[in-house]
């Protein structure tokens, strides 16, 4: 369960993102001390801020610069990449159409998923069948975010390798199991400026994306600098907020890590509201399980927390699908 905390951590992640595919990683005094600070963040925050991820700071520039340029565009422009079932979920959504908890959020996004070819998993697959709807406007969009996808991938398999450790398994845990072909989330999301209340120049607290948690194992969250709008609940409930530091990434796990550890890790609720007068991208990966994998809790953590399984088996496919499902207004 996340604590009282009242800061998010920033970790150093370089010794392990070097010795990720030594065989004796375990054994470095640099990755250790990696592997706690993940162990204590993901028990007490379920989030940190990760540096040292060797991702160009120009390209998560570059990605976050094209994702303005497109929400820039004209309406009509932009609904030529417009999701829906027939996508498979995947495109464009105006403001107000993603919807939290029955709530209209305040955000515009395009939603991109690992793709899913007909039959590939059953019926369980069925609803995400398609392909992604790259915007031809800005003319290299797809080239760019595919690159960014590519390596957001190679980075979170990296940082589960030190949570694994963390846990009491060996560093190719996920791998070994439930994460050998992983799933991924890709979301491009606009914020609007904040509006104003009662026209007395005062921002209004308009709610950009309602509390949740998210569905997988870990996300890395890319946020245009000088605006701070993530929170994040801790357990009194206060909001603590998750402001951007040049060139790092926000991570968090998801609801199937909660399931895997038992419960030592917490996915933790956040929201997300721009009081700025500034349009705000951010862009947020989330790196998943295998799509038909069954989730249990790992004997391991089993152990640690007096040999009782909290939690209910899940499918992470089955998991995501009941959510898409129910996320979105047409």
């Amino acid at each position: 369960m996340a604590t009282d905390f009242q800061s998010i951590p920033l970790i150093d992640i370089s010794p392990l993102v070097d010795k990720w595919d030594d065989p004796n990683m375990a054994q470095d005094k640099g990755v250790a001390e990696v592997v706690r600070q993940l162990d204590q963040a993901c028990r007490e925050a379920g989030f940190f801020y990760v540096k040292g991820h060797n991702i160009p700071i120009s390209l998560i520039k570059e990605v976050r610069a094209i994702a303005h340029e497109f929400f820039d565009l004209p309406y009509e422009e932009k609904l030529k990449s417009k999701l829906s079932a027939a996508t498979g979920y995947r495109g464009y959504q105006h403001v107000g159409e993603n919807i939290t908890k029955g709530i209209p959020d305040r955000h515009e996004a395009i939603d991109c998923y690992r793709e899913v070819n007909h039959g590939m998993y059953g019926a369980l697959g069925e609803p995400m069948q398609g392909s992604n709807v790259w915007p031809s406007n800005p003319g290299n969009f797809k080239k760019l975010m595919e690159e960014y996808v590519n390596l957001c991938t190679d980075l979170s398999r990296k940082i589960m390798r030190g949570i694994a450790l963390a846990l009491g398994g060996s560093e190719v845990e996920f791998e070994e199991s439930i994460a050998g072909d992983p799933f991924w989330v890709l979301r491009i999301i606009g914020y609007p400026a904040a509006t104003l209340a009662n026209g007395e120049g005062m921002p209004k607290n308009d709610i950009g994306c309602g509390a949740h948690t998210d569905y997988g194992l870990l996300t890395l969250v890319n946020q245009d600098d000088g605006i701070t709008a993530l929170q994040v609940r801790n357990k009194s409930g206060e909001w603590i907020s998750a402001p951007p530091i040049p060139g790092s990434f926000v991570c968090n796990i998801g609801d199937m890590l909660k399931i895997l550890s038992n419960g030592i890790y917490e996915s933790t609720l956040h929201r997300v509201i721009n009081n700025s007068p500034t349009y705000r991208v951010c862009v947020a990966y989330f790196y998943e399980t295998n799509f038909d994998a069954a989730i249990e809790p790992l004997d391991a953590c089993v152990q640690q927390t007096g040999g009782m399984k909290r939690f209910e088996g899940a499918v992470y496919g089955k998991h995501l699908v009941s959510k898409v499902l129910t996320n979105f207004i047409y």
